[in-house]
């Protein structure tokens, strides 16, 4: 199979070209390198050889996109590219409609040029906003309401998608058009970890994830880790979320292919339906290195709901996936052994 990936310079993104090149298939990948990391494209150019082909460049930039996609022939796209950074979000709004809202909207209109009708798309748990209650753990029918700029744009994409569908449906219905759009949405919750052979790793620049943050205080490259607000209303005040693998985040990937099918707009959780407390990472990342890893308390930064994790019952039903990464201390443990082994990322 040869799929095309957006973002795939990108944590997940690289991951999920490493398993497809593990199981034989091809990928081509587009990234702008504004946040992804060359050196992860090297390390699947030599683990791929001539399976691999790379882009620099932007998907807002439609006819170049199209060239590529026409080039590459994909029979999927899977599409990560994106801003990520609930904080920045709020501060910048407009760039995360530009990127991750018409930046959709720019790809799709390449699949389209090129001919290529199936995508599964990286939307998040931050569509559902923070849910009450009486929605948690959060099930797919739990109404989007998101709560910063980061979750509003992944949704609007997610509405975009859906309008696509429809259209491309009545169309097929109505003429000799193509086949309709097939698309599913996966709105995945926090992901931790590295490739469990250590090939690839989580190296952000700048870092916000939790687990990483943590590990590098373990490294000595940070003093201390902030924990942001501890007045949450939660089991010890700090944020609880759920934390899926990244190995088994592509699982579901893959799972899901098979259940794409043209007309449908298809979308659900991806977590392991439990969660964790900033504290109680924190701790898991103490115990996993054996360092102390000061913390210091700050205020509650904006656009963070209290808790987030998912009701995966819906997922094991339809595409028989379930996280085999269950345990926090299994995750965290991955993580450290790539960073251990690469202290100052890809570079």
């Amino acid at each position: 199979m040869r799929v095309f990936i957006t973002g795939g310079a990108g944590y997940i993104a690289s991951h999920a070209a490493l398993r497809l090149l593990d199981e034989g298939h091809s990928v081509a990948i587009i990234d702008n390198l504004f946040r992804g990391n060359r050196g992860a494209i090297a390390v699947l150019e030599r683990l791929g050889g001539a399976r691999v082909s790379f882009l620099e460049a932007d998907i807002l930039d439609i006819d170049t996109v199209t060239r590529f996609m026409r080039d590459a022939e994909p029979e999927l796209v899977l599409h990560f590219a994106g801003l990520t950074y609930v904080g920045e979000s709020v501060e910048r709004p407009a760039d995360y409609l530009r990127v991750n809202t018409e930046g959709g909207i720019a790809l799709l209109e390449a699949m389209h040029r090129a001919s290529v009708g199936r995508i599964i798309f990286s939307s998040t748990a931050a569509t559902y906003g923070e849910p009450a209650a009486a929605h948690i753990p959060i099930r797919e029918d739990t109404p989007q309401l998101p709560v910063n700029p980061y979750g509003l744009s992944k949704l609007l994409f997610e509405n975009e998608l859906r309008t696509a569908v429809e259209k491309t449906k009545s169309a097929a219905a109505t003429t000799t058009a193509a086949a309709p759009l097939a698309a599913i949405a996966l709105r995945y919750f926090n992901v931790a970890g590295s490739d469990a052979l250590g090939r690839l790793g989580e190296d952000h620049r700048p870092e916000t994830h939790l687990v990483p943050l943590a590990l590098e205080v373990a490294l000595g490259k940070r003093a201390h880790i902030s924990i942001f607000g501890t007045d949450y209303d939660t089991h010890d005040g700090t944020c609880v979320r759920d934390y899926v693998h990244v190995d088994d985040l592509i699982s579901a990937h893959l799972a899901a292919i098979p259940a794409l099918a043209p007309g449908r707009f298809q979308y659900w959780n991806v977590g392991i339906g439990r969660g964790y407390s900033v504290k109680e990472v924190i701790e898991s990342c103490r115990r996993v290195t054996g360092h102390a890893i000061p913390t210091i308390n700050a205020e509650r930064r904006a656009g963070d709901p209290s808790q987030l994790y998912a009701e995966g019952r819906a997922i094991t039903r339809d595409l028989g996936w379930q996280p085999k990464w269950v345990e926090l201390d299994a995750i965290v443990a991955t993580a450290w052994r790539w960073m251990q082994a690469h202290p100052g990322g890809y570079e």
